[in-house]
């Protein structure tokens, strides 16, 4: 026999983990593994980190509702209300905060890099195999990089039909938006999901005349009727024109504005389009093929319960894997694929009752259960309900609109879904969905009931609505 060592030589990899994209989902894979003492590498295509949540979707578009939001409270607050003449703001103006909190959200985030020593590369990456990858920087030439793991975390991006003409000067989708320069007076958005209805609530808030185009019969279907009965009341209500169950024919760019043509016969004209139907997952540009994934017609790749794609190395977090396409939630996902890959199992896992937050103006927000839901369980439930006009808090800082509604079990007390429609209603869902997510009885609406609240605070619609529940029993 040969005195050579024939055993298999170990493969010798540039990193134990490349991230593809810096989002939240590739931001929560990177950290983690980078902390569990893993050598990391992070690809970014654009030249700074954050993904499309900081740069394109989340950030900028809330720092854009924020902006509006407080101008209409300056309008309305009678203290600053000295003439009849009210202050008004353009779109491009309020970019400009938008832009602030973005350059921000990137000096924070670069600095988690650097911290955990997490490599940087920007470009573009294609697999060659599992193993390795060829990036492509912006001035065209290109390198190798090889990993023992490989995390996709590359997200979503507006879908765009063939058949509509994005380049035309007129015609946005929710990322190019961001680049709008002129004033529109009249808008159409196209698509009431929760971006459309995000940046209907933008424009309106503006002063602009917005004709939002819905291709289902209500709006944000997923919420519990009430509360999207509620935005769709209060969008009626500020002015602006909702077309449901509508589906556009042909959308004609014209030199002065742009003509919407649907398939019902109805057309619309306005100076400006903005498509908010739908997204795709950033994944035809990862040569997918070459290592047998395959992405479906939405650019979605499945993935396991460990974020494990069907090739054993190589890991999917974020919008690329679809539902629940939170940023809130790529973070935790990212984390746990991080888990996976470096304990081969997970201790823990994605929480069932994610909360909703639609930032509208007003917010709305949910957690749990929905009436609908629950009636078609046949659970016995009751309802308490808190109206903000009723809360001291609330008039005081003239922000009366909304309410906070309360489903529990009417034997157990047990809370099994939070809905609420109002100024900071994002906010106010996570005091509820703390005393939902206890064990052992501590979920109870009598926490509510006995528990001292600052006064006067939005939190103390908690005591009102569990009260209200309460008196309903017999």
């Amino acid at each position: 026999m040969s005195g050579k060592n024939t055993s298999p030589k170990k493969a010798h990899f540039d990193f134990d983990a490349i991230v593809i994209g810096t989002g939240p989902g590739g931001e929560g894979a990177a950290m983690y593994l980078a902390k569990s003492g893993l050598k990391v590498a992070a690809i970014e295509r654009y030249q700074s980190v954050g993904g499309g949540c900081t740069h394109w979707g989340t950030i900028p578009s809330k720092a854009l509702r924020h902006s509006v939001s407080r101008l209409i409270e300056f309008n309305e607050n009678p203290l600053f209300q000295l003439d009849e003449q009210h202050t008004k703001l353009t779109f491009s103006q309020i970019l400009k905060h938008a832009a602030g909190v973005i350059r921000k959200q990137v000096r924070l985030r670069s600095g988690f890099y650097d911290r955990n020593q997490v490599r940087m590369y920007q470009g573009e990456a294609r697999f060659i195999d599992k193993h390795h990858l060829s990036i492509r920087s912006d001035d065209g030439s290109c390198f190798e990089l090889s990993a023992k793991t490989i995390v996709i975390a590359t997200g979503s991006r507006p879908y765009r039909p063939a058949e509509v003409d994005f380049n035309h000067n007129r015609i946005y989708d929710s990322d190019t938006i961001l680049s709008l320069q002129h004033d529109p007076k009249h808008i159409i958005i196209y698509g009431a999901g929760v971006i459309g209805c995000e940046y209907a609530s933008i424009f309106r808030g503006l002063g602009v005349r917005v004709d939002l185009v819905n291709t289902r019969d209500r709006l944000l279907s997923f919420m519990d009727t009430e509360i999207s009965d509620s935005l769709s009341y209060h969008f009626w209500n500020s002015g602006m024109t909702i077309r449901h169950g509508e589906e556009f024919d042909r959308i004609e760019g014209k030199e002065d504005g742009v003509v919407l043509h649907l398939k019902s016969g109805k057309k619309m004209k306005a100076d400006c389009f903005l498509f908010a139907n739908g997204r795709t997952g950033n994944t035809d540009m990862l040569n997918l093929s070459v290592i047998g994934l395959e992405a479906d017609s939405r650019g979605l790749v499945k993935v396991n319960s460990h974020y494990q794609t069907s090739v054993n190395n190589i890991y999917a977090v974020g919008d690329v894997i679809g539902y629940p396409s939170l940023a809130s939630a790529a973070y935790d996902q990212g984390r746990l694929a991080g888990e996976a890959i470096v304990k081969g199992n997970l201790d823990g896992h994605l929480i069932a009752d994610i909360p909703a937050g639609i930032y509208t103006i007003p917010e709305m927000s949910s957690v749990g259960k929905t009436e609908q839901e629950l009636t078609a369980a046949k659970i016995p439930y009751e309802v308490g309900r808190a109206q903000f006009k009723h809360l001291a808090r609330a008039q005081i800082a003239n922000t009366n609109v909304g309410s906070l509604k309360l489903l529990f079990h009417r034997d157990t007390l047990e809370i099994l879904g939070i809905h609420c429609f109002g100024e900071r209603a994002a906010e106010i869902v996570h005091i509820g969905q703390a005393i939902m997510m206890q064990k052992n009885g501590g979920n109870t609406l009598e926490y509510f009931v006995h528990t001292t609240f600052n006064y006067p605070t939005m939190a103390e619609a908690y005591r009102v609505a569990a009260l209200n529940g309460l008196n309903r029993l017999f």
